[in-house]
């Protein structure tokens, strides 16, 4: 059951009751501009990750700048995501099991729902549950360039699979997955660029010789909001599925950008909203956000304008900040924002976005509220 909202539209900012997921409209907003701008210029299409916002209302923002429709991981998602209006899906991702297939061939009555495979027993499979929906399934090849998950190896591998999906009547051949996670987490540009490098070669490679054996690849997908730069320019990639641009998290903030400075390219758009809830010392201000409120498996979240500040641990309903150093000290009852550190589980755990106009200003004020349509969507 879904909780009530935190907020309503036309609440100020400190009518938002706490722990809130605040959504910075203004800083959001650019970030989706940025983005779109930045792939027009280069040429290529933008299939962001849904994933990460669990939301079509975020799709459909994305998409009304010209992204061509959305990622998904699971199949529960990509059902959110159609029934919001998104026509266009890939699920980026192996789905295995008859039930999850016959979902997501059924799907596919209403929306264009892609779908990976890696393994040869997936064509039947996949066929079988197309067949009994009287659709056809466009489906990609994965391949592994180097974050060691899912795929199969570029090259022969591919192929044999490309080919043992052209012949399928109820699938068509999509093109290629490629998407190399861990390179976006990689700090410096020159260990992102190595390792998005070697995903090209391997890329490239394989779409010639699926060209050479008359199999063309009308997507070429990968990238992430941590190299999408590079598989822009690379001349192979021709879908980014950038997710956390819109959002951004601490994490993505501790990669350095090309002058050795931070990864600025995009803004904090996402806050954890907590009130100060015991003052136990001067050291200390211990707020209403814990475990349950913000996702702490790429770290603690980071306190917000608050210089020198620090969160030094969580508990299940508690944060804990050093406010040692800090200034101008929170009182018990003051809010404070916190960047979370991974942005995508964070979402997972909130019911409800509070989207606010001018959140930095004194005239902060709830403008959108809408659900996290897809959390949970696990299977």
């Amino acid at each position: 059951m879904s909780m009530n909202p935190p907020a309503e539209p036309g609440d100020e900012l400190w009518q938002v009751d706490t722990p809130a997921l605040i959504v910075d409209l203004d800083a959001f907003e650019r970030n989706l501009d940025l983005m779109a701008d930045m792939v027009t210029q280069a040429g290529v299409k933008l299939r962001p990750h849904a994933k990460m916002h669990k939301s079509p209302w975020v799709a459909l923002q994305q998409i009304e700048r010209g992204a061509i429709g959305a990622c998904c991981q699971k199949v529960s998602e990509a059902e959110v995501m159609v029934a919001g209006g998104v026509a266009d899906v890939l699920v980026s991702n192996q789905v295995v099991g008859a039930p999850k297939l016959a979902k997501l061939a059924k799907l596919n009555q209403q929306a264009s729902v892609r779908v990976c495979i890696d393994h040869i027993d997936a064509v039947s499979e996949i066929s079988a549950a197309a067949e009994a929906e009287r659709v056809v399934i466009d489906t990609l090849v994965e391949i592994d360039v180097g974050a060691g998950r899912c795929g199969v190896q570029p090259g022969q591998a591919a192929l044999e699979l490309a080919r043992a999906i052209a012949a399928d009547p109820h699938l068509s051949f999509g093109g290629l997955q490629a998407y190399h996670g861990s390179a976006q987490h990689r700090r410096t540009p020159q260990e992102r660029k190595e390792a998005i490098d070697s995903a090209i070669a391997g890329t490239t490679e394989t779409v010639n010789l699926l060209a050479e054996n008359g199999l063309e690849c009308a997507i070429v997908g990968g990238a992430g909001t941590g190299t999408f730069e590079l598989e822009a320019a690379s001349g192979v990639y021709n879908e980014l599925q950038c997710g956390s641009y819109a959002f951004m998290d601490a994490d993505y903030a501790k990669n350095k950008g090309a002058d050795g400075g931070p990864f600025d390219t995009f803004e904090h758009a996402l806050f954890v909203r907590a009130a100060v809830m015991s003052r136990p010392s001067e050291r200390s201000a211990v707020v209403d956000a814990g475990h349950k409120a913000c996702a702490i498996d790429s770290g603690l979240p980071v306190p917000w304008a608050m210089a020198g500040a620090e969160m030094t641990g969580m508990s299940d309903e508690h944060g804990v900040i050093d406010i040692t150093t800090v200034n101008e000290k929170p009182e018990r009852g003051d809010a404070v924002l916190l960047i979370p550190g991974h942005c995508d589980p964070t979402v997972n755990l909130h019911d409800w976005y509070v989207g606010v106009r001018g959140l930095h200003t004194p005239q902060a004020r709830v403008e959108h509220v809408w659900p996290v349509a897809a959390r949970g969507a696990l299977f």
